[in-house]
């Protein structure tokens, strides 16, 4: 019964929905205020009906319902609680629902969160939020319903694919879904901007909060991501280039461009044009990367369906959206005039190369991903666009934007002289060139990778710290220092974010550059040496878990005659799934991780074990973490969340008759 509820609650959401769509878009057209004014419980009410339905789903798992197909498809009575909860949305229809769930999310917060904003265009953001939902209601409803139930309940179920169940994996997909979806106001801000007729500098800010948050969320959901990766798929790597990880990179990107782009129209009335276009993108390439997850056009083992029908459905959601915002777009060109003049040596110039790159980097990836499906389509050729493509073509991008990051924060706005920016610069310009002479002395003539990462990651966190002194004014360095802690939270985001991402650049690099390799067959009782480190393996066993067979190794770490530690990697046999994993073992540390799998048994006798050390690896994350860090920061700036009311602009609205 309960689960019927959910089900009937998602078909009532449909149906507010589909009035949040269309009444409050009518009353803002006909300055009617009570029309309009249904667009925010109407959101609410979405929120709650999906937020029920969710939930009826969530306790159908965690009581093992398998009268449900979903439930059945799934989950078992012998996985870990975490796992049957994640398995909620460790498939197609559960992860629709948290799709759905997200979107009223943010719809539901605007409505409770933007009552800064002018009337006519919050009823026409909600208005447009709302028909992103109905697309997508109407896609689980009719083609992906998660409540189906079977005519006769099996004992157990089938278990939910052993790669999902990992706790990286539990927490992944919610906040990279709060990324995804979370881009979905910054195009309904859009959207409503070409609608009303009006982009300005309020606009910018009240569109940079939106972005702000969702790039916040897809930045620790990717980090997420892989880290899960990098310890669970046994391949010592933290980024493949697979096609699910570029359709979350891509939008990331565009979303990254767009926040600096919104802050050139806040300032100075400029870019307008462009920025409305990153944020139509931004949500399109967030749909882009809903297709590929759930076409099977491309393989990936982060796949969630492999249904070319339903792909078929959801790349024509695609393209209504992002097709008919772009025919709204060159429509309303004339109405998205820059004010703004700026000579080319200033802010606004080095934040308009920064958006270039971003966007370049971003359409590189799309083509490196989309490619093998144009080949196969068009020429009946088979072709995998790998790491070495990516790598080579990608990099440049990278490479460029580090250089110009920090000097284009130092430059002033509309006019501003190289000399005098790159003046506070100097001394971080030095050192990062001293320590990449260092790095390239101490690795004895290796590849150039380590010391370019050093010099990139070194002058990328001085840039930002630069910034910040300068910011702090021209007296003595105590109350220099003084002012520096009392500067607004906008402005340290700003700087634990640019520091975030010069450390993720050093780690990058150091690890790939660095790192040290051995794949060897090791009999119980080998001792042999990696790098600075010696590896034993004294013991192999095998147990049962809750719901899979394991062989574990013990392999101890010996630092000259010091046993460091030992550790115990695994492979897993799930049973149900007929399914092996690899369970990575690894000794983090603040400066390298040792990295140890255990393989298959040998036909000679022995074990297929491989060794890691991998310098910096924690850094790449801990960089990633200060990204999303910075953004929370700036999130809590009381300016960002506000100041937009000092730019209010009062709809003139009727009194409904």
């Amino acid at each position: 019964m309960l689960t019927e509820l959910g089900h009937f609650a998602l078909i009532l959401a449909l149906g507010v929905a589909i009035v949040q769509m269309i009444v409050p878009m009518i009353g803002a057209h006909k300055g009617n205020v009570a029309w309009m004014a249904v667009a925010e419980p109407a959101a609410i009410t979405q929120f709650l009906l999906v937020g029920f339905s969710f939930a009826t789903l969530t306790w159908a798992f965690m009581t093992s319902d398998f009268s449900l197909q979903l439930v059945y498809a799934n989950s078992h009575t012998d996985k870990p609680m975490i796992y049957k909860i994640s398995g909620v949305w460790g498939n197609h229809e559960g992860s629709m629902l948290l799709w759905i769930l997200i979107l009223t999310l943010f719809g539901a917060a605007a409505a409770l969160f933007g009552g800064n904003l002018p009337m006519r265009l919050r009823a026409r953001v909600l208005a447009v939020q709302a028909s992103i939902g109905v697309a997508f209601f109407a896609f689980i409803l009719f083609t992906s319903n998660p409540f189906l139930r079977l005519a006769v309940p099996p004992l157990n179920g089938r278990d939910l694919n052993p790669l999902l169940q990992d706790p990286g994996l539990a927490f992944h997909p919610p906040f990279l879904y709060l990324g995804y979806v979370g881009l979905s106001m910054a195009f309904s801000f859009a959207v409503a901007a070409l609608i009303e007729g009006r982009v300005d500098a309020a606009w910018g800010r009240w569109v940079r909060p939106w972005t702000l948050a969702a790039w916040m969320f897809l930045t620790i959901g990717i980090a997420l991501g892989s880290w899960w990766a990098y310890y669970e798929l046994g391949w010592g790597g933290f980024w493949f280039w697979d096609p699910v990880e570029n359709a979350s990179f891509m939008p990331w990107l565009i979303a990254t461009a767009l926040l600096h782009s919104a802050i050139v129209v806040e300032k100075r009335e400029a870019l307008k044009s462009w920025t409305i276009l990153l944020a139509i993108l931004a949500f399109g390439f967030s749909l882009l990367g809903t297709f590929i997850v759930r076409s099977g056009v491309l393989t990936s083992v982060h796949a969630f369906a492999n249904d070319p029908e339903r792909g078929v459905l959801i790349l024509m959601i695609f393209a209504f959206f992002l097709g008919g915002s772009l025919i709204l777009y060159a429509a309303r060109a004339g109405v998205m005039q820059a004010q703004g003049v700026f000579s080319t040596v200033s802010r606004e110039s080095g934040l308009i190369l920064n958006n270039i790159l971003l966007a370049v980097s971003a359409f590189v990836v799309f083509i490196g991903t989309i490619w093998p499906l144009v080949a196969e389509m068009l020429f009946d050729r088979t072709l995998s666009v790998g790491p070495p493509f990516f790598d080579a073509a990608f990099t440049p991008f990278m490479v460029v934007l580090a250089i110009v990051l920090p000097l284009g924060s130092m430059l002033a706005w509309k006019r501003g002289s190289l000399s005098r920016g790159a003046k506070p610069l100097l001394p971080w310009l030095i050192l990062a060139v001293a320590l990449a002479a260092l790095a390239f002395a101490i690795q004895s003539g290796r590849s150039a990778l380590g010391p370019i990462g050093v010099a990139l990651g070194a002058w990328v966190v001085g840039g930002a710290l630069a910034d910040l002194w300068l910011r702090s004014g021209r007296e003595g360095f105590a109350t220099r220092l003084r002012r520096m802690v009392r500067l607004p939270r906008a402005d340290w985001g700003k700087a634990v974010a640019h520091i975030g991402m010069g450390v993720t650049i050093f780690g990058v690099a150091a690890m790939l550059a660095w790192q040290k390799e051995d794949i060897r067959i090791a009999q119980i009782g080998d001792r042999w040496a990696v790098g600075q480190f010696e590896f034993s393996l004294d013991d192999v066993r095998q147990f049962d878990g809750p719901n899979y067979i394991t062989t574990m190794a013990d392999i101890g770490i010996w630092q000259g005659d010091k046993r460091l530690s030992t550790l115990t990697p695994e492979k897993r046999f799930y049973p149900i799934a007929n399914m092996p994993t690899t369970e990575a073992a690894i000794r983090n540390g603040f400066l390298r991780d040792l990295y140890v799998v255990i393989g298959d048994p040998q036909a000679q006798g022995g074990y297929a074990v491989r060794v890691y050390v991998k310098p910096f690896a924690n850094w790449i994350w801990g960089g990633a973490i200060l990204m999303a860090l910075g953004g929370v920061f700036s999130l809590t700036d009381r300016r960002l969340r506000v100041g937009a009311a000092s730019a209010k602009v009062t709809a003139k609205a009727v009194p409904a008759e």
